[in-house]
């Protein structure tokens, strides 16, 4: 939904469309000469068809919808990480690693958040959020989103959600804001029992020290310390040696510490462009995990 992955690509065999960001770096000079066109960057002007490319995997397991939404409470997650609460018209569906669409006051496109709680008939969505320096979404909803507040809603959306019918052990990773769909996979995992007879695996990387967070969450799961494994990662750790967890990239820490083979896992993961880009390179072309076992949504 921001243009920058070309996963919603499609081509415009008739109609008209209102371009929203004409140099979207999602679509090439190429693409552009073929009258393609983003649909997350596009607007219909009247009835149309297209071609777009379609699988089994991209049928939306729920559908989306729009709604309103009030910020019903707050809480601090790490110096520049919070956790926002809205409650909804109607009941909270979407699966475990899913995000929303939020419409904030006063900004005029929609800003995309990950979800870390599960579904739920308290109509209750809730969004671990890190401030982005000069991000408008981020200012408005840190700095003057007060509760009560009401927003739009539109979700749930992605790719990356819980696959329960596989077998195989789960692993996580995470970085940055990263945390929440992760989150969420956890809490979706273990209230769907599968943590009875499989591990879970959670990485988290982080700058320094004080960025690292997660654990709390995770530790008010069943099976933390058993089934559940967590493992922080510091690139930057400081010269005072306070810590003595893993150091260097969250990437490399996946293939030191993961005890089997990684293609015997099911992999999701969520974080910068960077991290989730040296994941695949790890896991796809060093080590042969099937494309089907690795989970992520794209964000720019």
């Amino acid at each position: 939904n921001s243009g920058g992955c070309g996963g919603c690509k499609f081509e415009l065999l008739e109609g008209e469309v209102e371009t929203l960001w004409a140099d979207a770096p999602g679509l090439s000079e190429r693409d552009r000469k073929r009258g393609r066109h983003l649909a997350c960057q596009c607007r219909a002007r009247g009835p149309v068809s297209i071609k777009a490319a379609t699988a089994d995997e991209y049928r939306p397991k729920i559908l989306p919808k729009r709604q309103r939404a009030h910020l019903i409470g707050t809480r601090d997650i790490t110096h520049d990480i919070r956790e926002f609460r809205f409650r909804s018209e109607d009941d909270a569906e979407f699966l475990p690693g899913q995000f929303a669409m939020l419409d904030l006051p006063g900004l005029a496109a929609s800003r995309a958040y990950s979800l870390s709680n599960t579904a739920n008939e308290k109509r209750e969505w809730h969004f671990q959020i890190r401030r982005v320096q000069h991000g408008q979404g981020t200012h408005v909803i840190f700095d003057n989103l007060a509760e009560g507040d009401e927003i739009g809603l539109d979700g749930p959306y992605g790719v990356a959600y819980l696959r329960t019918d596989s077998p195989r052990d789960i692993v996580c990773v995470a970085g940055g804001s990263g945390l929440a769909p992760m989150i969420s996979l956890a809490r979706g995992a273990a209230e769907a029992g599968l943590l009875a007879d499989r591990k879970l695996y959670f990485f988290y990387g982080a700058r320094t020290p004080r960025d690292v967070c997660g654990e709390e969450m995770l530790r008010a799961l069943a099976g933390f310390g058993d089934r559940i494994v967590y493992v922080p990662v510091v690139s930057l750790p400081g010269d005072n040696g306070d810590w003595h967890g893993e150091t260097g990239f969250v990437h490399d820490a996946v293939a030191r510490a993961l005890p089997a083979e990684l293609a015997s896992y099911e992999f999701y993961f969520a974080g910068p462009p960077p991290m989730t880009q040296a994941l695949q390179e790890l896991l796809m072309v060093g080590h042969r995990v099937p494309f089907e076992q690795i989970h992520f949504d794209r964000f720019f």
